[in-house]
């Protein structure tokens, strides 16, 4: 857990330098970049050591708000306003889907062990690492949009020269003008209104994440399968995310009652799974000693109750988060760098604190807190959701910066 904190504390801080980072580098070699850090995480789990441990914490919380940053604003970018809650939802689906292969190889490779041996650990995260190196020099075949301002062939070396020396010292420009426009832009309505309902995605991201695994790995009356049902879970959680961004993905061109209505069945399935597992999960299993908690639940509980909700926690994440992604690049496409570095912020500051929390707070405490957040979160989504479909039906440029 206090992994995960670092990892989330460094990320939330780096976000705000990131708009600058790719105003002057470019989403593409951001991405490439940020890629190689994560091999690098990936690879020190081959052989690990505390302090390479930490250190490569710090340089992926790094890389990861960089990596966000970039894949919001290339997403941005390659997309138009009828096009971009498709593509969030096609993207959200390929990001998610390594949760169920992960966790599928994991599940039937390591079946029925109850020691771990180093080959095995080694042999996982070479194939990692190599499968991470391969996906980051994939991302120089992602096109970049036709730039307006391409050079002509009739135009002298002279001419030539002169753009580069003006683009050379507009360089540091273009850095100023991101951090400022992110600044002025956190304290706009819609962003201040967005924030609250990124900030629930930050919390339940931690909850289903790890606290939630955590849980049914420490659940006695599960017997010996307890640990084998976490890559179980994990699995769920991730049919659940594919299916919903695949799903919001296909409808989004279709749907003429806007991103409402995917929001709604979002917290809708989540209040299900939170209720579900207050009855279902013992309410100190979150905290409870590596033995185990033989404390009782408010039903029997029960693995197929487990797996159920770790679906509907994949597919309640899935719709909160294809619409936040298609209502920022809807509204900041001309500029969206700053808008995904705030929702990345808001968002990783969340996780870091909910991984704090759920170290000392029992279920059902956190499970409220989920609630209050969820519940609060889809209010102020439907209040910017209602404002940008009014703007679109009046035939007008959303414009917030």
């Amino acid at each position: 857990m206090w992994r995960m904190a670092i990892i989330y504390g460094v990320f939330s801080a780096s976000n705000l330098i990131t708009p600058s980072v790719v105003a002057i580098v470019g989403p593409q070699l951001s991405m490439f970049a940020s890629g190689l850090f994560y091999s690098m995480y990936i690879a020190v789990f081959i052989q690990p050591f505390p302090w390479s441990f930490y250190t490569a914490s710090v340089f992926i919380g790094i890389a990861a708000a960089v990596l966000w940053t970039a894949q919001g604003n290339c997403l941005t970018i390659n997309s138009d306003e009828h096009t971009i809650g498709r593509n969030s939802g096609i993207f959200w689906a390929l990001l998610q889907s390594s949760l169920f292969f992960g966790n599928l190889y994991i599940y039937f490779a390591w079946q029925g062990k109850t020691h771990i041996s180093e080959s095995d650990r080694r042999t996982v995260f070479i194939a990692l690492t190599v499968i991470s190196l391969v996906g980051t020099v994939l991302f120089f075949l992602i096109r970049q949009p036709e730039s307006e301002n391409v050079l002509g062939e009739d135009e002298s070396s002279e001419e030539q020269d002169l753009e580069v020396n003006e683009s050379a010292q507009n360089t540091m420009a273009k850095a100023v003008d991101a951090f400022r426009k992110s600044l002025k832009l956190c304290v706009t309505r819609e962003m201040l209104l967005l924030s609250i309902t990124t900030a629930y995605t930050g919390l339940e991201l931690t909850f289903f994440s790890g606290v939630y695994g955590t849980c049914i790995g420490a659940v006695n009356k599960f017997g010996t399968e307890e640990k084998s049902l976490i890559g179980l879970s994990g699995i769920f959680i991730g049919i659940g995310e594919i299916l919903g961004g695949s799903l919001f993905g296909l409808l989004s061109k279709n749907n003429r009652f806007g991103r409402n209505p995917v929001v709604l069945l979002g917290i809708l399935v989540h209040f299900i799974a939170f209720y579900l597992i207050f009855l279902n999960m013992p309410g100190d299993a979150p905290i409870a000693p590596v033995e185990g908690t033989d404390s009782t639940a408010y039903i029997r509980s029960s693995k197929e109750v487990a797996m159920f909700c770790s679906f509907l926690l994949g597919l309640g994440d899935s719709c909160f988060n294809t619409q936040l992604l298609s209502i920022l690049g809807f509204l900041y496409s001309e500029d969206s760098a700053p808008a995904f570095a705030i929702f990345k912020f808001v968002q990783s500051i969340c996780a870091a604190v909910a991984f704090f929390y759920s170290n000392y707070l029992l279920l059902h405490w956190q499970l409220l807190v989920m609630v209050i957040f969820g519940f609060f979160g889809t209010i102020s989504f439907f209040s910017v959701e209602w404002d940008a479909a009014a703007i679109v039906a009046r035939g007008s440029d959303y414009r917030s910066i």
